[in-house]
């Protein structure tokens, strides 16, 4: 058996910043993750904040947090959307280095003092007098806790659905996690689903960008995180392109197939 203060159930965004907020405030905590590479991986959009998005991001570094300092660190392209507009409404983003952030993210969890990271799958959460204090995994282990956090994000559960076909997944060619959710349903909890779109990957070496519309980076970038002085590095463009009306013709035919 193990004791913590805190047990955070996966290791994406939210796992992470909820892991080292936890230790760094002094509690013993750990955090499961099904693949210990994989934690803060951004397999469906390699890109931090937006409008709305990068208010958050910022949010949390003041509290912080460390995916402001992160993006800053490995971001290859950095834009203030609607820099025009009132600070009310603009917001900050960055193109990632997905591999390059992940990586940084796993470095400084493996460093944070009071933070133990296990490569398990959480399968049952064990209540006392109808609190939570504890969980087991399919490994075996037993974790007290005071307290568990869940940020599974996919994984509950998931689905993927690729064209007509749907299959059991967290993301591609990774197993959700089923067993967590029977546990849920056992204590009493409603679950549902949300949907996420994954846009198709194109290979660079297909695409005639001569078509399409550059789209730089801010001559001077602004940092995501108030502790960071300056964005020193090169930016990598981004480019633009649009539909055509064939397009929309074959998405209104096909629509009811949705």
């Amino acid at each position: 058996m193990k004791r913590y203060d805190v047990i955070v159930i996966g290791g994406g965004h939210a796992g992470c910043e909820a892991a080292l907020a936890s230790a760094r405030m002094g509690c013993a905590t750990g955090l499961i993750t099904l693949d210990r590479d994989k934690v803060a991986l951004m397999p469906c959009n390699p890109a931090i904040g937006g409008v709305g998005k990068g208010h958050i991001v910022r949010e949390i570094d003041a509290l912080g947090g460390e995916m402001a300092k992160c993006i800053d660190r490995t971001g290859i392209q950095f834009r203030v959307l609607n820099a025009s507009k009132g600070p009310a409404v603009q917001g900050y983003r960055a193109q990632a280095d997905k591999k390059l952030y992940k990586n940084d993210m796993r470095r400084v969890l493996e460093n944070q003092s009071g933070l133990d990271i296990f490569t398990e799958e959480a399968e049952e959460l064990i209540f006392e007098n109808d609190e939570i204090s504890g969980l087991r995994t399919i490994q075996g282990t037993e974790f007290k806790a005071r307290s568990v956090v869940i940020t599974t994000g996919t994984f509950l559960n998931g689905l993927v659905h690729i064209g007509f076909k749907n299959f059991p997944a967290g993301r591609a060619d990774e197993k959700p996690s089923t067993k967590l959710s029977q546990s849920f349903l056992s204590a009493g909890f409603q679950l549902g689903r949300l949907k996420t779109g994954t846009p198709p990957r194109l290979l660079s070496d297909t695409i005639d960008f001569s078509r399409c519309q550059v789209q730089p980076g801010d001559k001077e970038p602004k940092p995501f995180s108030f502790s960071t002085p300056s964005i020193d590095r090169d930016q990598v463009p981004c480019y633009l392109t649009a539909t055509t009306e064939k397009t929309a013709e074959v998405i209104t035919r096909n629509i009811h197939r949705s």
